[in-house]
């Protein structure tokens, strides 16, 4: 009986100081007035557990008590959450008024203090405008569209009669996709170093920053580390060798007096790792969804090959994809948009106060996040009418991709610079995807959708010609 009556005791006790615990923690923050309604959890840890473990449940449950605009404790910082598309697209309009970005530190510190989410002011408009004078519609129309035209041809050899586990393959295909136009001949010869280190880099900025052995963190950084020593040699050699080569790199290294973005060795490195990191997810991804989503919906799949089987029947059998072929891609890219809707590949961004402001009738402390959450923006059936079916026709409508709530890509002075660039690869890999192969999904896949999508045992298809 006495042992049943401390156990008792030890409870009540816990309970007790759990709840003092969440008490002293509300009042702690509470104490600054107009702050936005909301709880702010355990001390140190806040809400993160039940935001990772929940996602999207925990958002819709937050806003059913508090509204589209909250306050939480999120992956260790204070974070306001926005989920109103108006007070969504001024936060990320208005960076010169003190909204920063605010991505987590494991993310800084693993793609490098020069990356363009790191850096804001003249420096971010610098580094940016470096970026995109490599991936300007005129870059990828007369450079880099015939790369990934010859490297989807190339990557899409011999799919048929195999089963195929089409997220491997999507991911390989974003990173070689990218390495091939950054390094061009010496990409093959890197590929096999730097792609292990790559995918570690990946995990290691989507975790915690945890310095200690074993920890996908510490796995990042040293991972990182090999890919600057990988990339400081191609450098060396590319400096020694005096070869002008037609890629991005080849123009990163120009020393003539007309090359506006002149950038030292560390900075040209972390532009290349973002050029790398940035397209990975994103194309990887929608490209799994996508083909996902045609084989869910055989109308839609029907819909599209109509157009590409159009573009064939205009050229010779070996001939490659042009400009004017890609930019007749409508329902393709109507295909792509509705995928990076309906899927969410992205949830969200992340801002930071610089000083203290007033957002939506509320004060938000300086140093607090802000996270613009766009994915129940993506499901709105006021801007998206049925908005949980797969609809690509809905954005043949005109103007819907201007339209200021459409954040799938960014946006402001942070909209993705690799926007087109990102849909001329996905829809190279859907014209020869679709033209050339039928596939069924084998059993038991399963996909997550937060707080990334993926397959966890992979997404396996059989695939046949068509």
């Amino acid at each position: 009986m006495g042992v049943i009556i401390a156990i008792v005791g030890v409870i009540v006790t816990l309970i007790c100081c759990s709840s003092a615990l969440l008490r002293w923690n509300e009042l702690r923050y509470n104490r600054k007035k107009g702050l936005p309604p909301g709880t702010m959890g355990w001390p140190i840890f806040g809400e993160t557990t039940e935001f990772l473990k929940q996602g999207p449940h925990f958002m819709k449950n937050q806003r059913a008590r508090y509204g589209s605009f909250f306050k939480s404790h999120i992956l260790g910082c204070p974070t306001v959450v926005s989920m109103d598309a108006e007070v969504n697209r001024y936060i990320l309009v208005n960076e010169a008024k003190g909204l920063v970005p605010g991505y987590p530190q494991s993310m800084l510190d693993i793609l490098g203090k020069s990356n363009i989410a790191a850096v804001h002011g003249s420096t971010h408009k610098y580094m940016r405008g470096a970026l995109l004078s490599l991936i300007s519609p005129t870059m990828i129309r007369d450079h880099i569209l015939p790369k990934i035209d010859l490297f989807m041809r190339s990557h899409l050899s011999h799919w048929h009669h195999h089963l195929i586990d089409i997220q491997l393959k999507t991911k390989q295909m974003a990173f070689l996709s990218s390495l091939k136009q950054i390094a061009g001949i010496e990409s093959t010869s890197i590929a096999q170093e730097f792609m292990p280190e790559f995918f570690k880099l990946v995990l290691g900025t989507l975790s915690l920053p945890i310095d200690l052995p074993g920890t996908n963190y510490r796995r990042g950084i040293q991972a990182r580390k090999n890919i600057v020593n990988i990339l400081s040699k191609l450098i060396q050699d590319r400096r020694a060798s005096k070869a002008t080569e037609v890629d991005m790199l080849g123009y990163l290294l120009k020393e003539e007096e007309n090359n506006k973005y002149k950038l030292n060795d560390q900075e040209i490195i972390d532009l290349i790792i973002t050029l790398v990191y940035s397209g990975y997810e994103t194309v990887s991804t929608t490209s799994m969804m996508a083909v996902k989503y045609l084989h869910d919906h055989p109308h839609v799949l029907d819909e599209l090959r109509k157009e590409h089987f159009a573009i064939r029947a205009r050229k010779k059998e070996d001939d490659p994809l042009t400009w004017e072929d890609y930019k007749s891609m409508k329902f393709t890219r109507a295909v792509i948009m509705e995928t990076s809707r309906l899927a969410t590949i992205v949830n969200g961004v992340l801002r930071k106060t610089t000083q203290e402001m007033e957002i939506n009738g509320f004060v938000i402390p300086k140093g607090w996040r802000i996270y613009v959450y766009t994915r129940e923006v993506n499901y709105d059936p006021y801007l998206y009418p049925d908005p949980l079916s797969f609809n690509p026709w809905r954005w043949l409508e005109k103007g819907l991709e201007s339209q200021h709530y459409f954040l799938i890509f960014g946006g402001g002075t942070r909209q993705c610079p690799g926007k087109e660039l990102g849909i001329a690869e996905i829809s190279t890999f859907l014209h020869y995807f679709v033209t050339r192969y039928r596939w069924e999904e084998a059993e038991g896949n399963k996909l997550v959708k937060f707080p990334r999508v993926e397959a966890p045992n992979g997404l396996r298809i059989r695939v046949s010609n068509y």
